[in-house]
């Protein structure tokens, strides 16, 4: 019998297992490198940071703030920022004054209204305005920290012009700051609104209505229906408006004084605000768009209700 001399058969993967020449002198124990053992104070030191460069489009970095000389937001506070709002709430006998943060050219600017509010001036830098306030907040470069003004009774509207405004939960602050701005140049004589669902009358509010916050008496009420209840025992003519009413307000008797209600942004009226009205009404649109912003159709149905009553 002849014996086999051929080499045995490699196994499927035999070259994958048996070690490299290469590997096996890096693991090898003679082929290893010295480790550095070398104390740690003797080792070399790190480098440092390189000193900050400045280039196009870049931002050095910034000292950390002292602490802040505006007070912090609370219910007995009211911030008002912009030129317009804040020179008519220095001018306003029933604005309490507290403090009064400017920069050197809105102080200059206002320097006649500060005098005759008593005031002092603290003054900033525009960063440390839009620090405090927010970037979204256009300051102009002023802003008063002062108490909220008081609102009024029903009893207490004075029935100058014979217009008043009544809004059904309008929650959006550009749309309120909108309309107390458009009700001061028709010369409203009061805004009644719900003491919930109603923003904030300072801040965005007070910037939007640029001045008008001061002019225009806010009375704010528990419950609305019960409100045009009693604002109908007054004598009032209570007119709501509603895209999908049954009447032009053009075409409206009208009878001084007049309550124009309005309802919110999206809903409109409420089920019982308009059960309380004498009439709804709608503003005729001659374009294919046939509802308006809540503040737009303020200033349409104001502009007809003078000219109705003449």
């Amino acid at each position: 019998m002849t014996r086999d001399t051929r080499p045995p058969r490699k196994n499927k993967g035999d070259d994958r297992l048996a070690p490299r020449p290469e590997r096996a002198a890096v693991f090898h124990e003679d082929k290893r490198e010295p480790r550095d053992i070398r104390p740690w104070g003797d080792a070399e030191k790190k480098p440092s940071r390189p000193p900050f460069k400045k280039h196009a489009g870049a931002r050095a970095p910034q000292a950390p703030r002292g602490p802040s000389p505006f007070r912090r937001p609370s219910m007995e506070l009211a911030v008002l920022y912009g030129y317009h709002a804040v020179r008519e709430a220095l001018l306003s006998p029933r604005r309490k004054k507290m403090a009064l943060f400017c920069t050197d050219a809105a102080a200059e600017k206002l320097n006649g209204e500060i005098k005759a509010a008593n005031i002092e001036v603290k003054i900033v830098s525009g960063d440390d305005l839009t620090h405090h306030l927010g970037r979204d907040a256009v300051h102009q470069g002023v802003l008063l920290e002062a108490r909220p003004l008081e609102p009024i009774d029903l009893s207490e509207i004075e029935n100058k012009s014979g217009i008043i405004l009544v809004l059904d939960q309008v929650t959006d602050p550009h749309n309120v700051g909108a309309i107390l701005r458009t009700a001061a140049a028709y010369n409203v004589d009061a805004i009644v609104t719900t003491e919930r669902h109603s923003p904030d009358m300072s801040g965005v509010v007070a910037k939007a209505a640029s001045g008008g916050l001061e002019h225009v008496p806010i009375a704010s009420v528990v419950n609305l229906a019960r409100a045009l209840e009693e604002l109908g025992e007054m004598g009032y003519q209570r007119i709501g408006l509603d895209s999908d009413g049954p009447e032009a307000l053009e075409k409206t008797p009208f009878m001084a004084p007049v309550a124009l209600v309005l309802g919110a942004e999206g809903k409109g009226l409420r089920r019982l605000s308009r059960e309380k009205c004498d009439h709804l009404a709608r503003i005729d649109m001659p374009g294919p768009v046939k509802s308006l912003n809540v503040s737009n159709a303020c200033a349409i149905a104001l502009t007809i209700t003078r000219l109705k009553l003449g």
